[in-house]
């Protein structure tokens, strides 16, 4: 296994970038897919957000209703903290899980966390970075996810900064111009990923490393 993270900032078009790469045969371990498969109705972790957050962040059908959830906590740093800390656990231990069955493998893995660069995870052999300008993240939440300019910046600003990110990566992939610059770094990325070194098959995954 070779086992790499990917990060950028949001609306940065990382998800286009890891599709591509599964595209190619890499194995991609989605944080945000993680995050709702743990919190399905009837989960441990939605019966301790509903515990802790009121029974108004549940729907009718007994799913969790993101945007109450989210008026909440982003409105209280206490609260996103409460909520960070009955998530995040839980999306660490099903990551490291599906970690466990790729280590046997020759496959190329990838961590497509949005908070790496916030919460650092060891033993990755590279950090993918995806990078635009503030300004195309701000264009792109509006004119294509219905953001409001201020929820966009706002968004944007409890993240980490474009410099932090840029700061830890071993390859970066610019993503400001069209669908079709993308893949020649694609192609790129794929050879300096594919002759990084495999990872022993006695593997022990590492949780990242919580934000204080």
């Amino acid at each position: 296994m070779i086992l790499v993270g990917l990060t950028g900032g949001i609306g940065s078009g990382k998800s286009t970038v890891s599709a591509r790469l599964a595209a190619r045969g890499a194995v991609v371990l989605d944080a945000d897919a993680i995050t709702r498969d743990v919190q399905l109705p009837g989960s441990p972790v939605l019966v301790q957000l509903a515990e802790r957050f009121g029974p108004g962040v549940l729907a009718t059908d007994g799913s969790l209703e993101r945007q109450a959830l989210a008026t909440i906590v982003f409105a209280d740093p206490e609260a996103l903290k409460a909520l960070n800390a009955i998530v995040h656990p839980a999306v660490g231990r099903e990551m490291n899980r599906r970690l466990i069955e790729q280590r046997a493998t020759t496959n190329v893995v990838i961590l497509d966390i949005p908070l790496l660069t916030e919460n650092p995870r060891e033993g990755l052999q590279g950090r993918i970075v995806v990078d635009v300008p503030v300004e195309t993240q701000v264009e792109r939440l509006v004119k294509y996810r219905g953001f409001d300019e201020a929820d966009a910046r706002a968004r944007i600003g409890r993240q980490a900064s474009r410099d932090e990110r840029l700061a830890t990566a071993d390859f970066v992939v610019d993503n400001n111009g069209a669908p079709e610059d993308l893949e020649p770094q694609i192609d790129r990325l794929w050879e300096w990923l594919t002759s990084l070194p495999q990872l022993p098959e006695d593997y022990e995954p590492v949780a990242p490393k919580p934000q204080t």
